[in-house]
């Protein structure tokens, strides 16, 4: 199936992100155009750092026998349909997948990209956004739809660890440090995130899968710290779980041999 770019970005390469925009031209279509199947990333949060674009994959199907001489698409949306914010900083769709000609079915993908380095962007945009389909029509009129799908945005998180001695005796005291940072959108930058719960996890040598040992609370500079009796070799990580406004993450993890 192949991809057509539908819509680039505004002139000066500044593409449209958060941006409210005008209110439906008198005339615009309401009724010939419906769509269904709607996907939004898997079902899963969008969860954005601070440099790098990310590429939200997008599925759903479109019905209608109207003329369009654009590709439709769906991406995220707050306050009202086509006067409210919208983000993304472009959109790439692909090529109708037939599934009834007569009927006017097909169905898409979707590529939709959110640069957080745009001028727009910033923290105000983490959390719940609903989800809008629109087709653009000729005329200037255009078809906008709520999906009555929620989508959630999330600010990107890091976690760090340290387990030391490395390696110690059986019995002895491990110290786990780390830190629990979160992407500031408005700054660029990932700053200390205090107060949250985060687990600490152990993984034993031999086996695939990691339980938690204890739950510790970062501090002003999201620092984390706690001790554990070395029992056996294994690795070590802290996770954190994330919220209604910041994703998930665990850190890598850090072995410590038990002699």
């Amino acid at each position: 199936m192949g991809k057509t770019m539908w819509r680039a970005a505004v002139a000066g390469g500044a593409a449209v992100v958060l941006t409210g925009l005008a209110a439906v031209p008198a005339g615009a279509a309401e009724g010939g155009v419906s769509f269904s199947r709607v996907t939004m990333n898997g079902g899963k949060p969008i969860v954005i750092g601070v440099k790098k674009e990310v590429e939200v994959y997008s599925t759903f199907r479109m019905t209608t026998k109207l003329k369009h001489n654009s590709a439709p698409t769906v991406f995220p949306y707050r306050g009202k349909l086509d006067s409210g914010d919208e983000l993304w900083t472009s959109i790439i769709s692909s090529d109708c997948k037939v599934v009834n000609k007569a009927k006017g079915i097909c169905d898409y993908e979707n590529w939709l990209h959110i640069d957080p380095r745009h001028v727009d962007f910033g923290n105000k945009a983490a959390g719940t956004w609903k989800t809008a389909a629109r087709l653009y029509l000729p005329g200037g009129t255009q078809d906008t739809d709520d999906q009555k799908l929620p989508s959630q945005v999330k600010r990107a998180t890091r976690v760090t660890v340290n387990a030391s001695p490395e390696p110690v005796r059986q019995g002895k005291t491990i110290t786990v440090t780390g830190r629990v940072t979160r992407a500031n959108w408005d700054t660029h930058t990932y700053q200390g995130y205090a107060g949250r719960t985060v687990s600490l996890q152990f993984k034993a040598a031999g086996s695939s899968s990691y339980s938690t040992v204890k739950k510790v609370k970062s501090g002003k500079t999201g620092a984390l710290k706690t001790t554990v009796k070395a029992t056996g070799s294994g690795t070590w990580r802290w996770t954190y779980y994330g919220n209604t406004t910041s994703g998930a993450k665990s850190s890598p993890g850090d072995h410590v041999a038990v002699r």
